[in-house]
């Protein structure tokens, strides 16, 4: 059954206009249909179309089921966006179908891109939260300052890891450096890379300049790779220890 995305279901009994108007105009459903609606923050509905209105179709909540994340550590991803647009949304859809919590885009001296589309990349998110099956959407914050957003990675208790690219900067494989069950914050920085006061501002903040293996890797597939592999730790800790 195809999903739907209203966050205020609960208390509105409403989908949201784009997804009324894909609800009732594209799929053609119709008052009495039972329907699937995620409210983003862990909650899954079933529901029966009452009004089949395209701006704004009302439904009834006939049950729910919690339907919380099924990875146990909070993971923070923070990238400069790359020059393409298109590939900064090709890696929110992985990341959220792979599972995040919270996304950054960030400023840096070197960044090709200054900002991101932040509506485009929520929606994007929403599709592949509903796509594959989830009901929590993740934190998608507003372009941020590297050294902003460093001043705040400060105050988390979690592993913190920086993909680096320089070869003569002391690295460590991220699948032996990160432990497993702690929450952890992922930033890969731009397609130039750090800047030396960036990656020495990264270091005083508590980030381990980490490698994701031996071959080298665009902005994009590093931050794919790199949470892949927080993931494939986590399951594994999991199942060696039930």
């Amino acid at each position: 059954m195809i999903r739907f995305f209203a966050p205020d279901i609960a208390q509105t009994g409403l989908l949201p206009e784009g997804e009324s108007g894909h609800c009732v105009r594209v799929l053609r459903k119709q008052p009495g249909d039972l329907i699937e609606v995620v409210d983003g923050k862990g909650t899954l509905y079933q529901c029966r179309l009452i009004d089949a209105h395209h701006k704004g179709a009302s439904v009834e909540i006939v049950g729910s089921e919690p339907l919380p994340k099924v990875w146990a550590p909070y993971i923070t991803v923070a990238v400069a966006p790359t020059k393409h647009a298109d590939r900064m949304e090709w890696l929110i859809e992985k990341l959220v179908e792979i599972g995040i919590d919270r996304f950054v885009p960030l400023r840096c001296e070197r960044s090709e891109r200054k900002e991101l589309k932040r509506e485009r990349i929520e929606k994007i998110a929403v599709s592949a939260m509903k796509q594959s099956l989830k009901a929590v959407l993740p934190r998608i914050d507003d372009t941020t300052p590297l050294f902003q957003f460093l001043k705040e990675a400060t105050q988390c208790d979690c592993d913190r890891f920086v993909g680096y690219c320089d070869a003569d900067t002391p690295r460590q494989l991220l699948a032996k450096a990160y432990q497993p069950g702690r929450d952890v914050t992922i930033l890969i920085g731009p397609e130039g890379d750090f800047s030396p006061a960036e990656i020495q501002a990264c270091f005083d903040a508590g980030f381990t300049a980490v490698t994701m293996g031996d071959n080298r890797l665009r902005t994009e597939t590093a931050a794919l790779v790199g949470t892949d592999t927080i993931h494939i730790l986590n399951q594994a800790f999991s199942q060696t220890n039930q």
